[in-house]
């Protein structure tokens, strides 16, 4: 085994007299590919900061091999201070070690020349520029926090091989669960201030996170049991050696101090989105628009409809009008050319990718009152605010902390709080998945496949797009736009064997500088999450609309219905036709899915 280049022990921080770090460790040698996962506000970048240097702990080792180059990059870069982007990359060599030709070659592999002027760059372009940076010295260790945040999909796929063929050290944090399962070799789960090493890489790692906390329930309840029994002697148990007695009370003092101190897990968020009534079974349909920015074209000639239930990815480079072409489709930017018709009775909720709906001044339960008072009203009924906070793990506390002091994750996890609050049968989400831990995002898809209404997602995220949506309409390049049946990994196999002209970034303004992208190996075609679920629900959802088909019908059988309430005569023809189209979009999907399943299984 390989000696360690960085070495952790025993590292504690406390905040506010809350420990964050207790006891934590990390260990990297050359060649390592180490994920760091964890919840959010678990402590995984403070852990990286101290493994870079950047902070000291208040208790514990750091020990670096003498020699060792260590790159750093962090969450949010600072960019100030440099003139140019070349300027910034070079800055992260050594003095004497300077190498301009290969800083010049990452950066013009990510998209970008080394002259643009810093304060002029976009999240995505920033992104870049600071990984050209901590990948430009080529170091020993590489410590990366949510290195593809703000990336478009070709820029993740360079970065995957990128890091492939980089013999240092590597540590990451990211919430890319395809990039974790194919890079690291070893796991490190920060868990309530302590660290757990699983020698294995991240597609192990739910597994046996499981199978650690089942342990520790089992022991808890071990030990309230443990603790009854003592208890019980104390009260009842026949007197004994006076010594005897003192000490078993001491140790009941031990059990009860044992299970005070003990940290609980964290909880899940709970995701519940309120629902409003159906909406009609077209939600959208453009025919032929089109869109141009100072003589840019953004979306040329595209025509799509989107039915109800359905759930439709938009993928693409940074740039190419993914934001744009959503915004067009739910009617919130009109089209230069062609038409958009939206559908009837839509109640849509956008989530928005920046965030700037957030007043950084306000409070966090202004933020989700809308200044109004204590109460929220979610899905038509009035809840206390703390009450609703806690479904998304805001401590009662943090109701009168500032927007601004926030972490991303928790600025997230609010966005999220105020768009499922409020009734809807359609969301548009731009970038919902920025930010969020594991075990939210798991949530996210489990709740977004199960959503009765329609998904509009802009996303990244290869692996989320596969278990949610059922098409993706991607960027071919020059504001041609394609849809895809099923998910990320369905269109790779149907898109052209060379996609370098729909991900090349030529179309990107005059900096950019087009460059072929291999294609990523395509992976088995197989049926998403959702799919899977679709088909198991699907069933039971016809038996029940069948049967209120034939309830309504009976009672429209009546012939005295209309003679004596001709109003609710026609509320109930109006909700006959409602379910008669309900349940023919049910058999069309499960048809549809069914005869896919059929075909993957033939394969």
């Amino acid at each position: 085994m390989p000696s360690s280049l960085l070495l952790l022990r025993d590292v504690c921080v406390t905040f506010s007299a809350t420990p964050l770090l207790s006891g934590a460790a990390l260990s990297v040698a050359a060649g390592d590919r180490i994920c760091l996962v964890g919840r959010n506000g678990s402590g995984k970048s403070m852990l990286l900061r101290i493994a870079a240097g950047i902070v000291e702990p208040d208790i514990g080792d750091r020990f670096v091999q003498p020699g060792t180059r260590i790159s750093y990059l962090p969450q949010e870069p600072d960019l100030s201070g440099f003139a140019t982007t070349l300027a910034y990359v070079e800055a992260g060599f050594e003095v004497e070690a300077t190498d301009r030709h290969r800083a010049l070659y990452l950066l013009k592999e990510l998209g970008l020349t080394g002259a643009e002027e810093l304060a002029a760059l976009s999240g995505g372009e920033a992104r870049r520029v600071a990984l050209a940076r901590a990948l430009a010295p080529l170091p020993d260790i590489l410590l990366l926090d949510e290195p593809t945040n703000h990336l478009d999909l070709p820029g993740i796929e360079w970065l995957e091989r990128e890091l492939t063929t980089l013999r240092a050290g590597i540590v990451l944090i990211s919430h890319d669960r395809r990039l974790l399962e194919r890079l690291s070799r070893r796991t490190v789960w920060l868990d309530r201030g302590a660290t757990h090493t699983l020698d294995e890489g991240f597609a192990a790692f739910e597994a046996w996170r499981d199978s650690i906390l089942d342990q520790e329930d089992s022991e808890q309840h071990k030990l309230g049991r443990k603790i009854a029994m003592e208890e019980d002697w104390l009260r009842y148990g026949v007197t004994a050696r006076r010594t005897r007695n003192e000490r078993r009370l001491a140790e009941l003092h031990a059990l009860r101090r044992q299970r005070k101190e003990h940290r609980p897990a964290i909880g899940s968020v709970r995701l519940e989105a309120a629902q409003a009534d159906l909406s009609g079974r077209l939600v959208a349909e453009s025919a032929g628009i089109s869109k141009s920015y100072d003589d840019r074209l953004i979306v040329r000639d595209f025509s799509t409809r989107i039915m109800r239930g359905h759930r439709v990815g938009i993928i693409g480079p940074n740039g190419a009008g993914k934001t744009t072409l959503l915004n067009m489709l739910v009617g919130v930017l009109p089209p230069d050319r062609g038409e958009v018709k939206l559908g009837t009775k839509l109640a849509a909720v956008i989530l928005d990718q920046r965030r700037e709906t957030l007043d950084p001044e306000q409070t966090l339960a202004s933020a989700l009152t809308g200044g109004t008072g204590d109460t929220i009203n979610v899905a038509g009924q009035s809840r206390h605010v703390v009450g609703y906070m806690k479904d998304f793990l805001f401590r009662p506390e943090q109701a009168r902390t500032s927007v601004g002091t926030l972490s991303g994750g928790e600025r997230a996890r609010l966005i999220l709080a105020r768009a499922f609050a409020r009734p809807s049968n359609l969301l548009a989400l731009d970038e919902p998945t920025n930010d969020l831990d594991m075990e939210t995002l798991d949530l996210l898809q489990e709740r977004l496949a199960e959503y009765p209404g329609t998904v509009l997602l802009v996303s990244h995220d290869r692996d989320f797009l596969d278990r949610v949506v059922t098409s993706v309409i991607a960027s071919e390049g020059k504001g041609r736009w394609v849809e895809y049946a099923g998910g990320y990994s369905d269109m790779l196999v149907q898109r052209p064997a060379s996609p370098a002209a729909s991900l090349a970034r030529s179309d990107r303004g005059p900096r950019q500088t087009a460059r072929p992208v291999a294609p990523a190996a395509p992976r088995p075609r197989r049926m998403s999450y959702s799919d899977q679920r679709a088909l198991e629900t699907l069933p039971a959802r016809i038996e029940s609309l069948q049967a209120r088909v034939e309830a309504l019908n009976d009672e429209l059988a009546d012939p005295r219905l209309y003679a004596q309430d001709p109003e609710r005569f026609a509320a109930k023809t109006a909700a006959l036709a409602a379910a008669h189209d309900e349940l023919t979009a049910a058999e069309d999907q499960w048809l549809t899915l069914e005869l896919r399943r059929e075909e993957i299984e033939g394969v």
